[in-house]
This record gives C-alpha cells, structure tokens and sequence, in this order.
C-alpha cells in the first residue's frame, strides 16, 4: 500500500515536505508576459491556449479551435519551414506579425512528447549585434586558466550581457549542496560569495528539468499565472508536459523562496558538465526584468561554452596528475629491475606518493608488512583500519573526509586520520595503499540556517522555506579537507600502478626463489589479471585462475606456450611471436584478438612477455601478462567520433558564410569549435578509461547544442531568409 506522503502532488499543491515529488514540468499555466499556443499538427488546429492569448496577441476572434491559417497576421507562414525539424530538444524561434493590428512577435516552436507543437509568443524586442560582444566572451573563456578564474570570468560576462543586478556562479558538491564559487553585484548589495546552500534548496525534480531546458528566466515574482485551457492535452488526456517551455509557471514554493530572499526577477542558465549537472550561473534583479529570445539563446550558448571548458580544465588535472602516476610506475621498475626492491621508489622519495593526492601521509601494506610516509597512525591500528577495509565491499578506491568521525572506533585518529583514501592492491585481504589526511576544522558560512525548522501554512500559498538568508556560520570539525574527483582517480591510478608491479615482481619472484615457491605460487595463482610463467623451453609452469577464466580453458589444456595461438584470431601472427619470445629472448607487445567462439568470446587483449635472467647470461623463464583493453578501445573510437563531429561542425562554417549573418557568426562558430577540440584533446587514459566515452559525448553533444543555438539565432534575425539549412536533422 502506497503511504499518502509518498503520493505526488499536483503542480501548486506541495508543501516543503513533499516539494521533492512536485511535478514542476505539469504547470499548467504561464508567465502573462507571453502567450502560448498548442497545435495539433495534422491541421494546424489550436487545441489549447493560455488564458490570455486572444488578448495578448490582439485577435478579436480569438484562438482556440481556430486553425493557424485563421489567425491574423503571418503566424503560419512563418512556423511552415520549421514544421519538418526535430525541435524535441531545442527549441527554435522566428518573428513574426500576429494579431488586428499587426504587432512583431518573438515565436518559439517546440514538440511535446505528445507530438503536438507547443507555440511560445513574446513581444519582439529590437535586435542587437552581439557577434563581437560573444566572440570576445568566447576567447576569454577559452583562455581561462583555472576553473575559479573561468566563474570569476563568467560572472563579469553575464553580468555585462544581461544587466542583472547581481550574477553567481554556483557549483554543487557530490551530495548535491551548492556553493557560490564567483559572484559580480551591484556594490550595495550584500554578497554571497563563499556562501554554502542546502541540497533541500533545488529539489530533484527541478535539477534534471535543469539538464533539459538550460536557460530559465522569472520575470516577476508577483506575476498572475495564466491558466492552459483546456487543462488536459487533448492528445494525450493528460497535464501539458512543460519542460521546455519558456514561459513555464515557476512552484510557488521557489516564488516564495524568492520573495524572502526580495530577490524580484531571476535568468538561471545550467552547466552541464559530461551529462552532470556541474553547476548553475545564477541571475538575480530586485526589479521585473524580461529577457529577450535572442539574450536568452547567447546566455545558453555561453553556458554550453563555460561547460566544456570546466571538462577541459578538469582533463588537463586529470592528465597532469597521470603523468605523475607514469613517472612514479617508471621509477618502480627501475628498482625493481636493479635490486629487486620496487618499494624504494615509493618511500625514498615521499612527495613522489604524498603529492599527486595532497596528502599528509601514506602507507603500504604488503605480505603483512608496513611501510609508512609523512603522517600516519601507529602500525597495529593501520591494521586495524585494513580489516575495516576488508569488510567493505570491495571497490576500486575507497574515500572518505569524515573517517573518524562515522566509524567510532577510530575516533582516537580523528588528528591524523580524518580523511582516508584506500586502493586494494590485490583480491587478497589486507593489501592496502592508504592515504592520510588530518582534521581540518573549518567554518563553512551558510546562506541562512539551514537547520532551522521551515512552516508550513494552510495553503502553497503561505508557505514559508527558509525566511532569513543572513549568513549563519557552522564550524564544522571531524572531518579532512574533501578528496576531488582528480585526486580519487589519481589513487586509483597509482593502486593499479603498484597492484601491477607486485604482479610483475611475484611472478618474477616465483622463478627466482624456490624456497618460496609455494606462496610465491600462490599469489601468482589468485592474480586479479591473467599471467602465465613459462620455462626456458616454453612449458607452462604457472597461470592465474583469471586467466584460465579468460580462455574459458581447463588446466590440461593450457600445457605449453604453443597451445595459445588456436584462442586467437590471426594465430599464425601469433605462433610467430611466440617463436621470438622463447628462441631469440625479444619481449612480446602486441595487441591481440581474443576469439573463441564456443563460449562467444570476442574482446582485444594487450600481451606483454619478457624474459627473466637470474644474471646477464642465465635465462630462468617467461612472464606474460593480458590485459583486457576493451574500454580503451572504445575510449579510442569515442575520440574518433568526436573528431569526426567538430570536422562536420567546421563544414557548416561554408553554410554560415553564405548566410547574410555568416561574417558575424564564423568566428564564434570557431572559438565553439577551438573550445572543443581543446576539452577532446585534454581527455586522457588520466581518466578511468570507462568513463572517457561519456565524457567525449557530453563534449560532442555540447558543440552540437552549440551550433544548433547558432542556427536558431540566424533563424532569428529578421529578413536573414539565406540561412535557412537544408539539412534540418543536423
């Protein structure tokens, strides 16, 4: 039985109890400073309008059930061209004369998931030629050389293009608070810079209405909604699905939030970053202020820019702190091939391991040995904490800036240990790379307190979220400076760095010393990656289970090297390989193809054998090592595609150029496009290669979006007949 709290309300019917599950997209009504309209497209009938249409738009007869051909003024002549585009997305806009007079119309056209088309009209405002306002804007987005100097950039711009007495940028955290990171005001105000938001502040609802209509403008808190009517679609039998209108009702939860903040007026643009909300540039005027389509369209097309260059930014620290993790792997085996201690690269050099996660201490645990760096706690209870860590689930790194604080029986480390960051090394228990860092008590400042219980009245419209905004200060101790998303993938990095080299070293290891075979044996045979070890004649001595896994293989079947090349396509290229290993001693790199069909096997697998001396004459064996590389072949293939996207942007420049509008928008067009190449390019094996492909697609959809929002505003410009795109799918 469902409980009645878990039953959603209707649009204006939440109070803060239950605001998560109000259906904001199902409004119902409109902001009155335009009208709406929706057809149905088989013959242009109006099927639904706001309230106010007939009057708004000047039309004595008026609108509903009346088709676009009856309405005055040039309203279907000028929708027609558009008739054949997607507009599921993106939403596009032409002007327009309408009504008796005759009065010029901004029209924004959009397809509801119902396949009707919603009609948007606003009155016209005089065009501007912004093209070297934005070109300049790009290039300083471009060049922004750290994500705090790119808001602080961001907010100058947007303050310069909208006039809104006070612009932020806002980022949330993983738990989804909010933090203005940049903020430009007028001088009287109070700021808000550094101040922190409670998640409960943007319900959930309205943050994934955040991904899909990018630009949202409130132009007066105390406006009079206009009803849709009819209420229900009469496609579908049900509310007007609303999320990409433009003149959308706002919760009147928000408007009251709004009001007791005496903010009047607001434009609110989303950054996305890689399909994540990242962020939001936040517009706030303490007066009415409409905003122009054509404003609108270039805040969007900032935001997209100010989006793919934060995934640039945060690529070029992921590839930095790579680089670092491939010159520690380096040293590791430089000392592993020169006196058999690979530890000493870790510990003779302590920044080398402290650094790439800022740090304070660290410690390796191995074979029930300890090695420690910088600040750490005693032995017995870093073997504490690794039996902690044993009976977690088991995960790539284990993070956390609040350590000693949630589990109480580490209270006593909370100096030394608030924040842990922990890379398993092996499957097997207790075999750890930990990081320390210590409590940080620090003062977060609130925009209000958001403890502070809210009220609920006797109707939405007397509701009461949080009524003072006065900075409350919190301090907050227990708890480490939090681990970014670079240092949680740089730990990563180095965990499988060092996992690697003890596979490496066990094997090695295993034809080295007989007295410890038996364990060496074992540790080779539990190996999370597949390993062979091989003697001199090429018979295999050792494998790992996950290798026999891999080939899907029994042990009497895996005898000898030589019965390798039948599990893999181009067998002969691989018996030859093979042939040079074992005869001529020269280290195998090849990418191979893993091929079996009976248990419909088909993935690309990397191979790397070498040869084991004992001295510089006397071989012992063969160790090889597969290393299943499908994600970076399909981390590869997204970069293809990206490549391939900005080369079909860069031939629509040949369609700008011939349009009236082309001189003015090529070179936007470019620094989109430069933009882009640069956040592609900056995406690196720094980041875990199962998350490259998003990531390029989020970058590729966003120049996309880009061009997309180009087009429109060539659309938009008034006679610019000539940009019209053959092409309506691009």
């Amino acid at each position: 039985m469902v409980s009645p709290t878990q039953i959603s309300p209707g649009f204006g019917e939440a109070d803060l109890s239950n605001c998560e599950r109000e259906p904001v997209h199902l409004a119902g009504s409109i902001q009155p400073h335009g009208a709406l309209l929706v057809i149905r497209e088989s013959d242009q009938m109006v099927i639904q309008a706001s309230s106010n249409a007939a009057g708004f738009l000047n039309l004595p007869q008026g609108v509903l059930h009346r088709s676009l051909e009856e309405i005055e003024g040039n309203l279907a002549t000028a929708i027609q061209p558009h008739l054949d585009r997607p507009l599921h997305k993106i939403p596009v806009a032409v002007r327009t004369l309408v009504g008796e007079p005759a009065k010029e119309y901004d029209v924004i056209l959009h397809r509801t998931p119902e396949n009707g088309l919603i009609i948007e009209l606003e009155s016209a405002e005089p065009e501007q030629d912004l093209s070297r306002d934005i070109e300049s804007a790009l290039q300083a987005i471009l060049k922004a050389p750290s994500t705090q100097a790119l808001c602080d950039d961001t907010t100058g711009i947007f303050r310069r293009f909208t006039g809104y007495d006070r612009v932020m940028v806002y980022r949330f955290d993983e738990e989804g608070h909010g933090e203005v990171l940049s903020e430009e005001r007028r001088p009287e105000l109070e700021s808000f810079l550094g101040n922190h938001y409670p998640a409960s502040d943007i319900p959930q609802v309205a943050r994934r209405l955040y991904i899909r209509n990018r630009v949202r403008v409130l132009v007066d808190v105390e406006y009079t909604p206009a009803p849709i009517e009819p209420r229900l679609s009469p496609l579908s039998r049900r509310d007007l699905d609303m999320s990409l209108c433009s003149l959308r009702s706002m919760s009147p939860i928000h408007i009251q939030y709004l009001k007791n903040m005496g903010v009047s007026a607001t434009l609110v643009a989303s950054l996305v970053v890689s399909g994540r909300l990242w962020g939001l540039v936040a517009c706030h005027h303490y007066s009415p202020r409409p905003v122009s389509y054509q404003l609108r369209a270039v805040c969007e097309l900032l935001a997209e820019a100010v989006a793919t260059r934060i995934a640039a930014l945060d690529s070029f620290a992921q590839s930095q702190a790579e680089l670092s993790v491939r010159r520690l792997e380096q040293r590791m085996l430089e000392t592993l091939s020169e006196d058999g201690d690979w530890r000493k690269a870790l510990f003779d050099r302590p920044q080398s391991l402290l650094q790439p996660v800022d740090a304070a201490g660290a410690a390796l645990l191995l074979e029930d040995e300890i090695m420690t760096s910088g600040d750490v706690p005693e032995d017995w209870q870093i073997r504490k904490i690794a039996k902690w860590l044993d009976a977690r689930p088991r995960a790539s790194v284990h993070a956390t800036a609040s350590f000693a604080t949630d589990e109480a029986e580490f209270e006593s480390l909370t100096a030394l240990a608030s924040g842990l960051l922990a890379a398993p090394l092996s499957n097997s228990n207790g075999e750890y790379l930990i990081w320390f860092r210590p409590e940080q008590v620090r003062t977060l400042t609130w925009g209000g307190n958001p403890f502070k219980p809210f009220v609920i009245g006797d109707d939405p419209s007397d509701l009461s979220p949080r009524r003072s905004f006065a900075q409350w200060f919190q301090q907050v101790k227990g708890t480490s400076e939090p681990w970014t998303p670079v240092e949680i993938t740089t730990a990563r990095m180095l965990g499988h760095s060092v996992a690697d080299v003890i596979r490496q070293f066990r094997a090695v290891r295993t034809l080295l010393t007989h007295d410890q075979l038996d364990q060496a044996s074992r540790l080779v045979h539990f190996s999370e990656q597949p390993t062979i070890v091989v003697d001199q004649a090429g018979k295999i001595l050792l494998h790992s289970e996950s290798f026999a896994q891999l080939l899907e293989a029994a042990d009497s079947e895996l005898q000898w090297l030589d019965d390798l090349p039948p599990y893999f396509s181009h067998s002969g290229d691989v018996h030859q390989s093979i042939n040079k290993l074992l005869r001529q001693g020269h280290p195998w790199r090849e990418e191979l193809q893993l091929n079996i069909p009976r248990a419909g096997v088909s993935k690309p697998l990397l191979v790397r054998g070498d040869p084991v001396f004992s001295a510089p004459n006397r071989l012992l064996g063969f160790v090889l090592f597969f290393t299943d590389i499908s994600e970076q072949k399909a981390a590869a293939s997204a970069r293809r595609q990206l490549q391939e996207s900005i080369h079909e942007q860069h031939q629509l420049m040949d369609l700008i150029l011939a349009s009236d509008a082309g001189p003015m928008f090529r070179n936007i067009l470019a620094s989109v496009l430069s933009n882009a190449e640069l956040a592609g390019l900056e995406i690196t094996d720094g980041m875990e290669a199962s998350r490259v492909p998003e990531a390029l697609e989020g970058i590729r959809v966003s120049i996309t979006r880009t061009t997309e929002l180009l087009d429109h505003l060539l659309w938009h410009l008034p006679g610019n007949s000539s940009a019209k795109d053959p092409d309506p799918d691009h």
